[in-house]
């Protein structure tokens, strides 16, 4: 059984109906709680029930978004980004409120925890925060009307018993025009469950696409680690990672380009 506390939202679970009822009463008698039943809406994120699985959207998120916007009735893209446009700091006039794209960054941001299609364009986007200008808040709007393609899109958790844990990195080297720096990014899977992702600009400069795709392999193992710490805690003794060489399998794409894909396989006791 495991209980979720944020704030006066409380999510419980477990697989005793009696010992989660119990818990229920014990704690409505000492709180005066009130029992929403099965899970549907959960700080902000939309939980749909299906016969695959749960289907984790902020659906009624992404429609208010547009909705501010007015962004309803116009046609949607293919892509978060235009890709015939490579978009810099120093790439037009300032914007003469630059609160306005530092608020909406920031609700992007939020809309990421349900859509990883959208982490790149998003961490792309709050490089120019400081200073944002005309052509950033341009492509601010062209992620809204990639949303208006598909404002219900999210991550389905898939009914499986299979606890296999994949991660998937890459780097993009010297991705950054004014610093120099690489971009990383990665995903983790726990089955058919997409559990974890993220791209984000690396601290330091990388002297090969060698050493970036490193630094993007030891970020994905740190995040695995952390992982699996805390498929520990909640008891799931299945897992067990290896970290051995045959599990870690290497791609040349091009001569200069190593594209790592990091398999770390859990071993069913």
């Amino acid at each position: 059984m495991f209980l979720g506390v944020y704030v006066d939202d409380i999510l419980l679970t477990g697989d005793d109906e009696a010992e989660l009822q119990a818990l229920n009463d014990y704690l409505d008698k000492i709180f005066k709680i009130k029992d929403l039943g099965s899970v549907h809406y959960f700080l902000k994120i939309e939980v749909i029930h299906a016969a695959e699985g749960l289907l984790l959207t902020r659906r009624k998120f992404a429609k208010e978004l547009l909705q501010e916007f007015g962004y309803t009735s116009l046609s949607p893209v293919s892509s978060p980004l235009d890709l015939s446009h490579k978009i810099t700091a120093e790439d037009g006039d300032l914007l003469a409120d630059p609160s306005l794209y530092r608020r909406e960054i920031g609700k992007l941001n939020f809309l990421t925890n349900t859509r990883p299609d959208l982490a790149f364009a998003v961490q792309h986007l709050s490089q120019f925060m400081q200073a944002p200008q005309v052509p950033h808040y341009n492509a601010f709007m062209h992620v809204l009307r990639y949303i208006k393609g598909q404002p219900g899109l999210g991550i389905l958790l898939h009914r499986s018993t299979d606890y296999t844990l994949q991660a998937y990195c890459n780097s993009d080297w010297a991705a950054c025009p004014h610093t120099r720096r690489s971009v990383s990014g990665y995903v983790v899977f726990l089955g058919d469950c997409f559990i974890s992702w993220k791209s984000e600009k690396q601290g330091i400069v990388s002297l090969s696409s060698a050493e970036a795709e490193y630094r993007s392999m030891r970020r994905v193992v740190a995040e695995l680690s952390w992982i699996t710490c805390l498929l520990d805690e909640f008891n799931v003794t299945s897992i067990r990672l290896r970290y051995t060489l045959q599990e870690i399998l290497f791609f040349m794409n091009g001569l200069s380009t190593l594209n790592s894909i990091v398999i770390l396989c859990g071993k069913n006791s």
